[in-house]
C-alpha cells in the first residue's frame, strides 16, 4: 500500500476530523457538484461534503472502508495502485485527495478534474521522515512537486511546510480546471473561502 500511517496517529483512516485545508477550499466546488474521494477511508470527507449537498463517489481498496461509507453516496471498491482505474472517462467537479501518495496516478486524478472542478490535494513532504511516518522517499512529495503536476491548472492555493499536532511536514494544493470557453470576466476564487 502506498499510504504508511503516522506513528502517532491511532484513529483509521477516515475516521479523523476532515482535513483544515479541505474545508478552507470546499468553497470552490459547485454547488451540489460531484466529488471523487480518493483513498477515501471510513468517510470524513465523504461525510462533510455529502452533508454540504454534493454527489460524493468515495474509492478505497479496503472492503472495511467501503462498506463505512456505502451509505453516504458512490463507494467503490478498487485497487487503484495494480488494477485498471476504475472512472474511465468520468469527470468530477472536485477530486479530494489527502494523505495518499501513489505517482503513477497523479495524470489520471488530474485527467478526472472536469472543466470548472478543482483538485484539492494534502499530503505528506519531504522532511516527514524525521518526525514520523511514512518515511520513505516513495511517499513523499518533494518541494514544489504538486506545483509542477498541477502545472496547467489555475492554481488557487499552495503550501509547502510543517504543521503541528500531530507534527508533519506537509505539501497541498488547491488547483482549477479553468472552464471552457473561457468566460468573459476573470474568475473570482475567493481566498477568504472558509468552505
Amino acid at each position: 500500500m502506498s499510504l504508511e500511517s503516522p506513528a502517532s496517529a491511532s484513529p483509521a483512516h477516515g475516521t479523523e476530523a476532515p482535513s483544515a485545508w479541505l474545508r478552507r477550499w470546499a468553497g470552490l466546488i459547485a454547488p451540489a457538484g460531484t466529488v471523487l474521494d480518493v483513498a477515501c477511508g471510513h468517510g470524513r470527507h465523504m461525510r462533510l461534503l455529502a452533508a454540504r449537498g454534493h454527489a460524493v463517489t468515495g474509492v478505497d481498496r479496503s472492503a472495511e472502508a467501503i462498506d463505512a461509507v456505502a451509505g453516504l453516496g458512490r463507494a467503490v471498491l478498487a485497487d487503484i495502485e495494480n488494477g485498471p482505474w476504475p472512472f474511465g472517462g468520468e469527470q468530477f467537479d472536485a477530486v479530494v485527495v489527502t494523505n495518499y501518495l501513489w505517482r503513477p496516478l497523479l495524470p489520471t486524478l488530474l485527467d478526472s478534474v472536469a472543466p470548472g472542478g478543482v483538485l484539492i490535494y494534502e499530503t505528506f513532504a519531504s522532511g516527514h521522515e524525521t518526525v514520523g511516518r511514512p518515511a520513505r522517499p516513495d511517499f513523499l512529495l518533494q518541494p514544489g512537486e504538486l506545483l509542477r503536476v498541477c502545472d496547467g491548472l489555475r492554481v488557487v492555493a499552495f503550501e509547502d511546510g510543517f504543521c503541528t499536532g500531530p507534527d508533519r511536514f506537509v505539501q497541498r494544493i488547491a488547483a482549477v480546471r479553468e472552464a471552457l470557453p473561457a468566460p468573459t470576466q476573470p474568475a473570482r476564487f475567493p481566498l477568504d473561502a472558509t468552505g
